[in-house]
């Protein structure tokens, strides 16, 4: 029911800020950008820049995990660490509810507005204007956990540009994501 995760970065690996810019608009004009870390870093900055500018909703999954740069915070609507990802960012243990608020509280005073912190199996904790709920996962037979946290991410950003509040995007991305893992 738990995963490891190896990354071969290939062609993302080569892809650069200028490779996007024809693009650049029409991602711009999207509700929302969705990014990884599976590209490199020069290119998440000039896509984040670009998005945020034109207005577009920028979530960002530190995955795979790494050191971020500080200027990337400002332009970012919502990041959705999981555990490690977290505890690497802020070095705050995100083990239970009161170390995520610690690392959370760390997040947001970088300048990102929304947070969510997904904990594998026990669920997640969103923390939308300042304020934390946890959104339990669901009970399944896990089968491979590969996806889930992309699962989570795109569903995530599905049900938000479906108008649904954040709470009730992360519910139906936490519905999404245990379909993923059967």
């Amino acid at each position: 029911g738990q995963n490891s995760i190896s990354v071969a970065l290939g062609a993302n690996n080569s892809l650069t800020p200028e490779d996007i810019m024809p693009a650049l608009e029409q991602i711009a004009e999207g509700d929302i950008v969705l990014l990884q870390l599976e590209i490199p870093m020069a290119t998440v900055d000039a896509c984040v820049a670009v998005a945020a500018q034109k207005g577009a909703k920028v979530v960002l999954n530190p995955a795979p995990a790494c050191d971020l740069p500080e200027e990337i915070y400002q332009y970012l609507s919502l990041i959705i660490p999981n555990q490690t990802e977290i505890a690497l960012m802020t070095g705050i243990e995100a083990k239970d509810e009161e170390g995520a608020a610690k690392a959370v509280e760390a997040l947001r005073g970088k300048g990102v507005q929304d947070v969510i912190v997904t904990m594998g199996s026990k669920g997640s904790m969103v923390y939308h204007n300042g304020q934390p709920t946890f959104v339990p996962s669901k009970k399944v037979n896990a089968i491979d956990t590969t996806a889930a946290g992309d699962t989570y991410c795109g569903g995530l950003c599905v049900a938000l540009s479906e108008g649904k509040s954040i709470i009730e995007a992360a519910q139906f991305a936490t519905a999404s994501s245990a379909l993923t893992v059967q």
